[in-house]
Formats: C-alpha cells, sequence, structure tokens
C-alpha cells in the first residue's frame, strides 16, 4: 500500500508526539512558527521543527490552535489544520473526547476566521452530532458562508417536505430561505422551485446587480495591445467627450443590464466585433462610508477601477464565467462613487468566443447586496 504524503508525514511524526508531554502549555513560539510559513518554502523548515510541538498539544487547547488561524495565510492554515487533525486523531484514538463546550464558545465568537469557525463546528459534529444539529438554525445570518450555507440547506429541506401537506407554509420557509442565501447556487434554485410552486422571484433584485451604465467603444485591442493601452476614459470619465476609436469616433451610450444575471452587453450598441476594447461606468451612491467587495463575472479580459483607484484585472479569454466569479475588496465613500469597468474581447472567432460582456454588484463581505441609493 502507498500512503499519501500527508499520511506519511503524520504516521513519521506519530513517534515524537509520545514524547512530548500532552499536558504541556503549546508554545506561542512553535505556533508563530505555523503561522509564518509562506509560499515557496518560506519557513519550512522551522514549521517541521515546531509541528510536532503543536501536535502533541492536549485536546483542550484545540481552540487555542484554531484561533492562530486567525489572519493567517493558506500555507499556514494547512500546517495549522493538520496539527490540529492529529490532536483530535489521538485523542480519539485513546478513548478521549473533544471539549464540546470550549469549541461552541469559540464557534459563537464571529470574529474568528471563518475557516477556523467551520472547522470548529466539524469537529462539534464529529464529537456530538446532536449537539451540532441543535447549532445549526442559528447559522442563518452567520458572517461564514459555509455556516450560513448549511442552515439555508436546513430551510430548503424543511420547505420540501411541507410542499405534499401545505403548500403555502412551504412557499413562506422557501422565501425564508431565499432571504438568507448569499451563494449563487442557492439562491438560483430556491428561486426556480418558488417559481414552479407559483411565485415570481425578481432575481435581479435578489442578487442587487448594478444595472445603469453608459458604455463607450470600440478602442482597438489588435493582438491584445489594447489591455494594456490607456485609452482616454481612463484618466477621466467625461459623458460629453468623444474620442477616437478604432473605427472611427466613439461616444457614450446609455446601457441597462439586461435579464435575471445582470448582464451588460457591448454588442448590443456596438455590434459583434474582434479585437476591441469598451468601457463601462455607473455611479454607485452610498449612504455611508463602508467596506463592500465589487463581484464580477466576465469570460473577456477586464479591468475594474473605483473612484479613479486600479484594482485588479485579468487579461483571460472565454475560459467560463459565473456569479460573484471574482471578488474585489474595497472602500466605498459616502456619497457617489464611480465604477469604471474595461473589457476586452480578442481575435478568436468560434461562435463560443463572441460575448462580449459583463456582470457586477456591489456586496458586504458575505455576499449581501448594497444597493444604490439612487
Amino acid at each position: 500500500m502507498i500512503l499519501s504524503p500527508r499520511r506519511l508525514f503524520l504516521g513519521l511524526v506519530s513517534g515524537l508526539l509520545t514524547l512530548v508531554s500532552v499536558s504541556a502549555v503549546v508554545p506561542s513560539s512553535a505556533l508563530n512558527a505555523l503561522r509564518s510559513v509562506g509560499p515557496e518554502g518560506q519557513g519550512h523548515e522551522a514549521a517541521q521543527k515546531a509541528w510536532p510541538l503543536v501536535a502533541a498539544a492536549p485536546a483542550k487547547d484545540l481552540p487555542q490552535l484554531l484561533a492562530a488561524m486567525d489572519g493567517a495565510n493558506d500555507y499556514a492554515m494547512n500546517w495549522i489544520r493538520t496539527a490540529i487533525e492529529a490532536v483530535v486523531q489521538r485523542e480519539i484514538g485513546s478513548g478521549g473526547t473533544l471539549p464540546v463546550a470550549s469549541l461552541e464558545s469559540f464557534l459563537k465568537d464571529t470574529r474568528h476566521n471563518p475557516r477556523a469557525r467551520r472547522l470548529a463546528f466539524d469537529l462539534i459534529r464529529r464529537a456530538d452530532p446532536r449537539a451540532a444539529d441543535g447549532l445549526v438554525p442559528g447559522f442563518l445570518n452567520d458572517p461564514g458562508n459555509d455556516l450560513r450555507r448549511e442552515a439555508v440547506d436546513r430551510l430548503v429541506a424543511d420547505a420540501g417536505k411541507q410542499v405534499a401537506t401545505d403548500k403555502a407554509a412551504a412557499r413562506d420557509t422557501y422565501r425564508k430561505a431565499l432571504q438568507s442565501a448569499r451563494e449563487a447556487d442557492q439562491i438560483e434554485s430556491i428561486a426556480k422551485t418558488l417559481g414552479d410552486l407559483g411565485e415570481k422571484v425578481d432575481l435581479p433584485q435578489t442578487f442587487g446587480w448594478v444595472t445603469r451604465w453608459k458604455l463607450i467603444g470600440p478602442f482597438d485591442n489588435t493582438g491584445n495591445r489594447g489591455f494594456t493601452q490607456a485609452y482616454p476614459p481612463e484618466t477621466v470619465v467625461d459623458p460629453k467627450a468623444e474620442y477616437p476609436g478604432k473605427s472611427g469616433p466613439v461616444r457614450w451610450v446609455d446601457a441597462e443590464a439586461q435579464g435575471d444575471y445582470g448582464i451588460v452587453d457591448f454588442n448590443k450598441p456596438f455590434g459583434a466585433l474582434k479585437e476591441v476594447a469598451g468601457y463601462a461606468v455607473a455611479e454607485f451612491v452610498s449612504d455611508k462610508a463602508r467596506p463592500a467587495e465589487i463581484r464580477l463575472g466576465c469570460k473577456n479580459g477586464w479591468k475594474v477601477w473605483l473612484n479613479g483607484k486600479f484594482l485588479f484585472g485579468r487579461d483571460e479569454y472565454h475560459t467560463g464565467a459565473e456569479i460573484d466569479q471574482f471578488r474585489l475588496p474595497v472602500q466605498l465613500r459616502a456619497g457617489t462613487n464611480v465604477l469604471l469597468v474595461k473589457c476586452t474581447q480578442n481575435e478568436q472567432v468560434e461562435d463560443w468566443t463572441k460575448e462580449w460582456e459583463f456582470q457586477l454588484r456591489v456586496t458586504d463581505a458575505q455576499g449581501t447586496p448594497i444597493r444604490s441609493s439612487r
């Protein structure tokens, strides 16, 4: 039998764990060594020495190990998680129990990392399935999407049982689930089921798409050079301006996002063009300064700016698009915020490459739509 690298690693250190007293407090230096791991082998040598000390922690210290995931990068989280799994395996293997009460206290503190809280819940479920089951309804408005999803799934299951005997009650339960759903596949599924029950869901309103835009184009993107070329809208947005375009003067035109999924389609005003670039601008009015996320779906090349500040971009084409495909953390200012999107088309001419479009919404970190107050 060939052991996986993870199992082999756990097996190699298992003997070391017996040499370390499980009643000892986890050295903060050992935890810090795991938290310092980074890409390209950064900190791995120190982590290999520290890992047995962390993995030898007593089960009562599991909340402390989970808390070490707060603010850690993905590399560090993987090291910490394998140490936690080693603690759990040793405790259960020796007939011990996990500290459900303290894990529950950790879970209920929403300031902790969502992945750490999810792991705490999974450990509670492993130790006491009934206790875990009783916690699920409380996740309906949880800031962690994994936990919220579990509660929404529970409501959907409850509604499914109600359909045969009380469709009105089932619709109420589905509506409640929809209000708490934050992930696109759940929203789409619940909306479809409500539609089957005779209730139309306003998906554009539910998702909170930014729908009113002005578009300008086409600019030249021959040989993909237009992606890096800073055309005038990147410097200043003047809705009355006229600029030289790929085939003549170009001006801003009004456009509205279409359909349930808020598609902003450059092909509508400009035609099904190739090797071109276009810009879309929208004003988004926030009632207060607040952190937010710009969530974009796009299968073309794209760049995004907020209030003149470049956020991010990807020069990739026709690899598929989905709701909330890209999430850009931002800080909205009180009042008017200006969203600018650049969308580029490459040279491919197959039918499946014709789309020149994007979808965009503004949300909080959990995916709750933030709607423009104008």
